[in-house]
């Protein structure tokens, strides 16, 4: 395993996570519940171990709901500005799923595959992307 550490922090700074390692996946998930909270035609994620958190600093609120595929997500947003920092899942159990934006780096992989990409919006193409390659008519 790689020794990289990354930060992922809110837009205010008051949550922040540290992760050491690479993730195990970087995805896109384009369901009507990603497209909502994110106020975006989708969310990009990516999923560490929960043992290569390092430390995590702040409070956060959680929202919990079922998904499309009918097991539960927490998402983990900071109370002050609102930011989505993290999800933990049902299918998740070792593992969470942090937003990508909130790494804050331009050279971050782009996501590896798309979650339920009949959801999408009909113009997103996302080239190279295991199940949107290519656009809906």
């Amino acid at each position: 395993m790689h020794n990289s550490m990354r930060t992922a922090t809110c837009s205010c700074r008051k949550v922040k996570l540290v992760c050491v390692g690479e993730p195990r996946r970087v995805y896109a998930c384009a369901c009507a519940e990603c497209q909502r909270c994110t106020g975006s035609a989708f969310s990009y994620r990516v999923i560490y171990p929960k043992a290569a958190i390092a430390s995590q600093k702040g409070e956060v609120k959680s929202w919990r709901r079922i998904g499309p595929s009918g097991g539960w997500m927490e998402q983990h947003f900071c109370p002050v500005c609102g930011s989505i920092v993290f999800m933990t899942a049902e299918v998740l159990k070792d593992a969470i799923s942090l937003s990508a934006g909130c790494l804050e780096d331009p050279d971050f992989p782009p996501p590896q595959m798309l979650h339920w990409p009949e959801r999408r919006h009909r113009w997103l193409c996302m080239e190279g992307i295991a199940g949107a390659d290519r656009q809906l008519a």
